[in-house]
């Protein structure tokens, strides 16, 4: 197939921070850009080109490390430098939730139906369900000595790999007791940010 070499569309950016840690950008299952521009939040709907802002944090003097859309694109998860994560209704621009338990920035979250996994500089990641109360339900995993910076769900949501800064890959079994990782693999020299499953073969 022929590959265009220009854009159809560019989007002015400013604030985008250049940090590899970060996931700053992500497109919904509805076609909305979600993206984080220092302390704001700021929504692109493909099907329109209408621009809205979602959130402004500066008032809590705090910014923006991730932000992912939810399966089915209603709410965004956003991710702070302060360890929150705060939970969008993007129908009615409203914060829904704010779930607490990082002690430092979160760069990176994964959605797995109304669970929510976030990983942050604090090593830790974090599973909630987002239906619960933010100070209930949490479940919080431990294997990465340093910042988690990649998160994906495998395709039937059984299974969760969380990358880190400390050259790591690990696999979760959520559906087990244990808190451990089922699987570490260490070959790489750098950071895991980029993670894929592959949707032909189970496992």
């Amino acid at each position: 197939r022929k590959i265009p070499k220009i854009p159809y569309k560019v989007l002015d950016a400013p604030e985008l921070q250049d940090d590899f840690y970060l996931n700053l950008i992500d497109w919904s299952s509805s076609n909305v850009i979600g993206v984080g521009l220092g302390s704001n939040v700021y929504l692109w709907n493909a099907n329109d080109a209408q621009v809205s802002k979602l959130c402004d944090l500066s008032f809590r003097e705090d910014s923006v490390s991730s932000v992912s859309w939810s399966d089915r694109g209603n709410y965004l998860a956003v991710g702070t430098f302060k360890g929150e994560v705060q939970i969008w209704d993007v129908a009615v621009s409203k914060l829904v939730s704010v779930l607490m338990g990082h002690t430092a920035r979160v760069g990176a979250l994964a959605w797995n139906g109304n669970l929510l996994c976030s990983g942050s500089r604090d090593r830790n990641l974090y599973l909630k369900d987002i239906r619960l109360s933010p100070y209930e339900g949490g479940r919080r995993l431990y294997g990465h000595k340093q910042e988690v910076c990649g998160l994906k769900w495998s395709p039937d949501n059984s299974m969760l790999a969380s990358g880190g800064n400390d050259n790591k890959l690990l696999i979760w079994n959520i559906n087990s007791r244990k808190r451990d990782p089922i699987q570490a693999y260490s070959s790489h020299t750098a950071a895991v940010k980029a993670i894929a499953w592959s949707p032909h073969q189970h496992g």
